[in-house]
């Protein structure tokens, strides 16, 4: 009588496990995500990460003091248009992490070399500076670098995360 009374017991939890729910499948986490290019959209003031051709995030940037058409000389406050390259990283003191752009390409120095100018250079991704005067939210809500895109440090620390080195960025107007 025993043992029916553990076979009983046990066809009833074999059979609870099999009448279960499987889990739902996995989605890949944000640090798992290929992130194929960076976007700016320099008019809507908006950076997205595109993942195999869609865009898979977005986050609200900063641009160059004048951020009305494509960087020509250093010093003009502009922030650069057109096809680059994320060529590397490293912290910052002023602004928390920085990705530098590739910019000047060789078209952008022989254009400012034929106008007698440097082309500048340091374009960067960056955070916004850690100000006791001045709230990170201050930053966010105006044009302020020398030419740079600047956004606020969390999704800065997010974007360093995603977006390996050698990837393609490409800013619009």
């Amino acid at each position: 009588m025993r043992w029916l009374l553990v076979l009983i017991c046990f066809s009833f939890v074999a059979n609870a496990g099999a009448n279960t729910l499987a889990p739902p499948p996995q989605q890949k986490s944000h640090a798992t995500q290929r992130i194929d290019k960076v976007l700016i959209l320099k008019s809507e003031r908006k950076l997205q990460l595109i993942s195999k051709g869609q865009p898979f995030k977005s986050y609200r940037v900063s641009l160059g003091k004048k951020p009305q058409g494509h960087k020509q000389f250093e010093g003009d406050q502009r922030t650069p248009e057109g096809i680059y390259w994320i060529d590397w990283r490293k912290t910052s003191d002023n602004y928390q992490l920085s990705m530098h752009i590739s910019y000047p390409n060789a078209r952008d120095q022989a254009f400012a070399r034929s106008k007698g100018l440097s082309a500048g250079g340091m374009i960067m991704i960056h955070g916004t500076p850690i100000d006791e005067e001045y709230p990170e939210w201050y930053f966010s809500t105006l044009d302020w670098t020398n030419g740079c895109i600047a956004m606020k440090n969390t999704d800065m620390r997010e974007i360093w995360s995603l977006v390996k080195d050698g990837t393609l960025i490409e800013i619009r107007p």
